[in-house]
């Protein structure tokens, strides 16, 4: 009764109660204020204790500091909230906002509760952020391998082992000119190296399939011919016929006539024989 008593008194000679001023207070505050919960309590004592001198008791500190902590949590839950999603609508679900709740530290009980998601959906977050720092670290070991090359031999070398674009400019610190010409030369590489491909493919299949018909020496050709009549003797399917000329090293031309015109092998044998 006696502390309602000095407490009327306080609001008598003060002229307001003391929770207004210390409300009024609180609602002022912004996140930069809070940044640091016991210098905004100093200085929140300091402006309304020429008023209350009360305030600046060791009990009334405990409280004040709590609500300043307090403050600065439902602060920091409005910015996140107002947040918007990569490539969303600002809903308060947003990845953008649990990431910057995880960035103040706070538990994940209260981010959770806060952001309105499940703890699935938290600790895909910081999955994200995990595997992003990692992504991070394992650039910053390709840059050393580059240390004093030129940017666009520098770009080359993370684009070759898949480092993003964005991630690209910001560690290498690159203009978009040295991507774009990386990239142009990466495509005449690999142009090259496809035409280079394309070349040995064309090479090693010639080769398989052996010479020409007009290129096959004569006294190779009736040995060929016989060997053709072996084989055609056993199949008559042309899958199994080309298997096994293949097997027998028949050239390619000779097997086509073997399996789309199996008498002008007759022709051939003559003509080699003269």
């Amino acid at each position: 009764m006696l502390q309602l008593r000095w407490a009327m008194e306080d609001m008598c000679c003060v002229g307001r109660p003391l929770m207004k001023d210390v409300g009024d207070a609180i609602a002022a505050l912004t996140l930069e204020d809070v940044a640091a919960p016991f210098a905004a309590t100093d200085k929140l004592i300091q402006e309304i204790g020429e008023a209350w001198p009360k305030l600046r008791s060791s009990e009334c500190r405990v409280e004040v500091v709590r609500m300043i902590e307090e403050a600065r949590l439902n602060l920091l839950i409005a910015k996140a909230k107002e947040m918007s999603p990569q490539g969303g609508i600002p809903d308060g679900t947003g990845d953008e906002g649990i990431r910057y709740l995880l960035g103040e530290k706070l538990e994940a009980e209260v981010i959770t509760s806060a952001m309105e998601i499940t703890q699935e959906k938290l600790d895909e977050v910081i999955a994200a952020i995990k595997a992003e720092k990692a992504e991070i670290e394992r650039v910053e070991k390709l840059l050393e391998a580059v240390d004093g090359k030129s940017d666009e031999e520098k770009v080359k070398h993370l684009m070759e082992n898949n480092v993003a674009e964005a991630l690209i400019l910001e560690m290498a610190k690159v203009e978009q000119s040295a991507i774009d010409g990386a990239k142009k030369a990466m495509e005449e590489e690999l142009k090259e190296k496809q035409r280079l491909a394309e070349e040995e493919a064309a090479k090693k299949k010639k080769e398989a399939e052996g010479p020409s018909l007009d290129d096959i020496p004569k006294d190779e050709m009736v040995d060929l011919v016989d060997a053709v009549r072996e084989i055609l003797e056993f199949s008559d399917q042309e899958k199994e016929i080309r298997v096994m000329c293949e097997q027998s090293s028949i050239p390619k031309a000779l097997v086509d006539i073997a399996v789309s015109d199996p008498d002008k092998l007759d022709e051939l044998e003559k003509a080699a024989e003269g």
